[in-house]
């Protein structure tokens, strides 16, 4: 998978002045579209469109420098439409327009080329297994909130704090399928994955049962799922369990990440400093 995933890297560096087809990068990549920027923004800390921009705003920066060719001509080169547009754009990412870092010289951000190796450490294994489902439902309370990377998310705690013990407590009558009990779901992320982009997030409990009144039906389609284990400190623990999957378990495994919800059950210590995880994953295998 990283070989694949490096030649798609190859593939950008000499096409910077062009458009980028991710469907055509995935192809290269041999693997989906949604997996490819799945993995990418895991591997890389970015999503995959703002490294293209970084790296074409880089080379772009050393054109600038360099004096040969117009302003105009490489902004229109590396697909702005305007000098004004362009010159937006090199500001944010530089911190000093085109025609003033050309006049003085100026020192210029750089997005270095990304080229990604895998390193087994061998220290710990993962503990994982590979299930189908039938198809079901998540039944719960449902609510539109930031990704964040690192550290609470408090658009849920806080969203989480405002339920009634009452609701809780006759959501989880109607669990009858694991992972048991209350759980949380996020779904319809953005292919981004970006720090600050939004998402479904369901409090409820997976269920055959019928959604009651005031509350929430995800149907989730039958598929294959990929169900990971942790335990230790909260939140990070489970944040880094996300990080390993993508970062580790995808790329040593013959599966992708497919579109759907994910699914977290976490059950806190008493003083809520330690929480054992379970994370659930749509996944499909890799065609050979």
């Amino acid at each position: 998978m990283l070989e694949r995933l490096n030649q798609a890297m190859e593939h950008i560096e000499h096409h910077l002045d062009q458009p980028i087809d991710v469907a055509g990068l995935a192809r290269i990549a041999a693997t989906s579209e949604y997996h490819l920027r799945r993995m990418f923004s895991a591997l890389a800390g970015m999503p995959l469109s703002e490294y293209v921009r970084r790296r074409r705003l880089t080379v772009a920066g050393a054109e600038v420098l360099a004096g040969r060719e117009t302003l105009l001509g490489i902004a229109t080169r590396y697909g702005y439409g305007s000098g004004e547009a362009f010159a937006r754009a090199f500001r944010a990412m530089h911190g000093v327009g085109p025609g003033e870092a050309r006049r003085t010289g100026a020192a210029l951000v750089s997005q270095p080329r990304l080229t990604f190796r895998l390193t087994v450490e061998g220290s710990s294994s993962m503990r994982y297994r590979v299930v189908d489902r039938p198809d079901f439902s998540v039944v719960g309370l449902k609510t539109r909130v930031p990704l964040v990377h690192a550290g609470p998310n408090q658009a849920i705690i806080d969203f989480v704090r405002g339920i009634e013990p009452r609701t809780l407590e006759r959501l989880e009558k109607l669990s009858d399928q694991e992972p048991q009990g209350i759980v949380a779901v996020c779904d319809d992320l953005d292919p981004s994955r970006a720090e600050g982009t939004e998402l479904d997030y369901y409090h409820g409990v997976i269920t055959s049962a019928a959604a009651p009144e005031g509350t929430t039906a995800l149907p989730v389609p039958a598929g294959t799922w990929a169900v990971f284990t942790t335990s230790g400190p909260a939140p990070e623990a489970i944040q880094y369990l996300w990080r390993d999957v993508f970062t580790e378990w995808f790329p040593s495994n013959p599966y992708r990440n497919r579109p759907g919800p994910e699914i977290l059950r976490i059950r806190r210590s008493p003083d809520g400093a330690e929480a054992d995880a379970e994370l659930w994953l749509p996944v499909e295998r890799e065609r050979g």
